[in-house]
């Protein structure tokens, strides 16, 4: 998880509390360097998908398209159902997958109870949510 955290903190997103969640991200490579990351904080039948990282250098290449899949096929064997994520910079890129805007106090209380809801992401982030493609678990 430190690759993780440093490629996060490069990136300006937030990293302090995704050590606990390491089970539940998925890591792209290149040779050893890490070069994409996501995350999903699962709260029962809802998730949180946080931390969608791809590194400068392998950007525009769909790296985090393949992620963000990857993790939804996963995220079916832990029960979710319905996807939640807070962003300031990719609204477009998560509409383009089927998300759309929601106010934070739509979210579920677990969810609005994560580290990213209560402050670990900025005040003036957009939430977005969806079902989880491919239905029940």
């Amino acid at each position: 998880m430190p690759e993780v955290a440093a490629l996060l903190r490069e990136a300006g997103l937030p990293s302090e509390d995704i050590g606990g969640q390491a089970g539940r991200f998925l890591v792209a490579r290149r040779g050893a360097a890490v070069v994409g990351a996501v995350g999903a904080e699962v709260c029962g039948a809802d998730a949180l998908l946080r931390s969608l990282v791809v590194a400068p250098a392998v950007r525009g290449a769909g790296l985090g398209g393949r992620l963000v899949d990857e993790l939804e096929r996963e995220a079916g064997s832990w029960g979710v159902r319905r996807w939640w994520l807070l962003t300031t910079t990719a609204e477009r890129f998560f509409a383009a997958r089927g998300f759309r805007g929601a106010g934070r106090t739509e979210a579920p209380e677990a969810i609005r109870a994560t580290g990213q809801f209560r402050g670990g992401c900025c005040g003036s982030a957009v939430c977005l949510t969806r079902e989880r493609k491919g239905g029940a678990p």
